[in-house]
């Protein structure tokens, strides 16, 4: 065969004949045994394949290059007898007669900056007790989401954890810190089982390339948005990023300090682009995993130079297996996928039947962004947001129509939301409740499907947004009582409305970036979470926590019942007043027998009506735990107070 042009492999690819002969179902990658070691790479168009062993993951040199056989459809494998564990290798794979030394696609480890692939006995990766982790039951009703990266997490010195750890997996594992060590102000693990969030949303934990792992963390950050190997952990989260098993042993102890909590851990994952043209997927098969133009260029839909074909066979395979090696490997809880808008629904709904096969599979958790990076080449059903209810009504989007209703558009810096006074912004308000399910906006879908938030990695904090709306010059590190207001206003719509609730890690202690929207490769110390705010906001934080419980306790708000928005009451208010009523659902075991919710969001206070009855005061906006003791009951008519979430139980 004569070297083809990439739209040669473009037509070569999208034909029928390739996929009939060059699709597999069976194992790849590396199959170890004590007894010898099985590698299986798929690369239908090369004339040759070798492998390359080294003893250690770098700085070695080759201790020999053996051939692989060629099998039906495309399969490559070799035999290596022995206990294989800990040895390093890469593949040389010749394709149109270029050589490309390569990483496995498969791997389950690798040396440093994952540049060789590490054969592994993953049984001695197990930390102790690892066979009794289970994933913890999370009930619908408790379903809340708190996203952080793990450098974030413990970088800051004041948070108690040992130096060693900071910024790494284990730091996930110490228990009982405090600021400073001053045994008063919860950090890290002991602030997130207190806060009450059912779970933790980890920003991309496998390898990734920005970061260089043979120098120390210090001075280098990045958000990890750049995939190297999807199938194993990121090296400079552990503690050894040289010794590969390392870091697979280092993150299942994250997961099971987590889960021993009884907290979910959620992954990001980003399968639409790879971090650079040169990667092991293109080394094994050059273009056929990411999509094309007409001439065989490479489309861009990601704005990251590349893009996944989630549609090809193989590479939905790949997608798919690498899902459920870390849902059955590392016991993930769910998946958060970055631009899901990049994958076909077919992909998608098949990566939702695939993890609902597993045991317990159909409590694994799928969401992401609905929406792409720029132009794309998928002319097929996208997983947007316009195709909603052609997705497995347990895939579920992040809401920007929730988002810029209550807080403004986050793109224009001084927009106001509903929260800063936006006129007519109360329709949107009333929109997000019933999470969009009253609305034509978006498809029909059930209300567990719009994940509701005001506040991500991405772009402004909400309380540096805030901020931006009320001054022409913020003072970001100064406290504003209007502005603390308008957060727990915008929390209080946040978790009364149905849908899954997200927080970005922070928002609930007024986390400032000193209004850097895009922060992914700012300093370490813009980016970490600073645990001394924690304990100036701890109002704040306590106003949060009150609410997610309150929030687990009234089940109908959580509900996957698509129906169940119908019930809300909307009151007929003077605007820009916002306020509903909905029963509980018959059975759920609810606190009280109905809800009733008033925001607003004027700088004066309001007095409404109330409907019929007695209502016990739950939340006045400013606290939200005084349903935890003997509070008041009202009749006729309620104060609201303002910039105000408030909320009643019937009794």
């Amino acid at each position: 065969m004569g070297t083809m042009t990439p739209a040669q492999r473009r037509a070569l690819y999208e034909s029928a004949r390739f996929a009939r002969e060059t699709t597999y179902n069976g194992p790849l990658g590396p199959e170890y045994t004590p007894a010898g070691t099985r590698l299986r790479l798929w690369a239908p168009t090369a004339e040759q394949a070798a492998v390359n062993l080294y003893r250690k993951g770098h700085d070695s040199p080759c201790i020999g290059t053996l051939p692989l056989q060629r099998g039906p459809q495309g399969v490559w494998s070799i035999w290596l007898p022995g206990d294989q564990h800990g040895h390093y290798y890469t593949f040389t794979v010749t394709v149109d007669g270029v050589a490309r030394e390569t990483g496995d696609p498969y791997a389950r480890a690798g040396g440093l900056n994952g540049l060789r692939s590490m054969i592994v006995d993953l049984a001695r990766t197990a930390p102790a007790g690892w066979e009794r982790d289970v994933r913890p039951v999370i009930p619908p009703a408790r379903r809340s989401v708190w996203e952080v990266s793990v450098r974030d997490f413990s970088q800051d010195a004041a948070s108690g954890v040992r130096p060693a750890w900071r910024g790494k997996f284990l730091a996930f594992t110490q228990t009982g810190t405090t600021l400073h060590g001053d045994g008063i102000h919860p950090t890290c693990l002991n602030y997130l089982k207190r806060l009450g969030v059912g779970y933790v949303q980890l920003m991309p934990i496998f390898d990734f390339g920005s970061v260089d792992e043979a120098k120390p963390l210090l001075r280098q950050y990045n958000w990890g948005y750049d995939p190297t190997n999807y199938n194993f952990p990121e090296g400079s989260y552990s503690t050894d990023p040289a010794r590969g098993e390392v870091r697979v042993r280092e993150c299942k102890e994250m997961i099971a300090a987590l889960h021993a909590a009884g907290i979910g851990v959620i992954m990001d994952v980003v399968y639409n682009h790879m971090y650079r043209y040169e990667n092991v997927l293109n080394n094994t098969v050059p273009d056929y995993f990411f999509r094309q133009n007409e001439d065989g260029s490479l489309s861009n839909g990601s704005g990251c130079g590349n893009e996944f074909a989630s549609e090809r066979p193989m590479a939905r395979k790949y997608m798919i297996d690498s899902l459920l090696y870390w849902a059955q490997e590392y016991h993930i809880d769910g998946f958060r996928f970055d631009l899901m808008g990049l994958y076909d629904v077919d992909t998608m709904n098949a990566a939702r039947a695939a993890l609902d096969a597993l045991p317990g599979g159909r409590d694994i958790l799928m969401y992401g962004e609905p929406w792409q990076g720029g132009g794309s080449q998928l002319h097929r059903y996208e997983a947007n947001k316009a195709n909603l209810a052609m997705l497995n009504e347990r895939i579920g989007i992040f809401c920007d129509d929730t988002r810029d209703a209550i807080k403004g558009g986050c793109f224009n810096a001084r927009e106001p939301g509903y929260v800063e006074g936006k006129p007519g912004s109360f329709w949107d308000v009333g929109g997000a409740v019933a999470a969009w399910c009253r609305s034509d906006r978006l498809p029909p879908h059930a209300p567990s499907q719009i994940v509701s938030y005001v506040s991500a990695h991405d772009n402004f904090t909400l309380w540096d947004k805030l901020l931006c709306v009320r001054y022409e010059r913020p003072e970001f590190t100064a406290s504003d009582p209007v502005a603390l207001a308008q957060n727990r206003l915008a929390a209080g719509i946040c978790l009364t409305s149905f849908g899954l609730p997200f927080l970005q890690a922070g928002e609930e202690f007024a986390r400032t970036k000193k209004g850097v929207g895009n922060s992914y490769h700012s300093s370490p110390a813009l980016n970490r979470l600073d645990w001394a705010r924690a304990g100036q906001y701890h109002a704040l934080v306590d106003y949060y926590r009150g609410l997610l419980a309150l929030r687990a306790a009234f089940p109908r708000l959580g509900t996957t019942d698509r129906h169940a928005p119908e019930a809300l009451q909307f009151f007929s208010l003077e605007q820009p007043l916002v306020g509903w009523a909905l029963p509980a659902a018959p059975g759920d075991g609810a606190w009280w027998r109905a809800l009733c919710v008033f925001y607003n969001p004027t700088d004066t206070s309001r007095v409404v009506p109330l409907p019929a009855g007695q209502w016990k005061l739950l939340s006045n906006g400013t606290s939200s735990s005084l349903w935890r003791g003997e509070s008041r009951t009202y009749e006729r008519k309620a104060l609201l107070m303002p910039y105000s979430a408030t909320v009643f139980g019937a009794v």
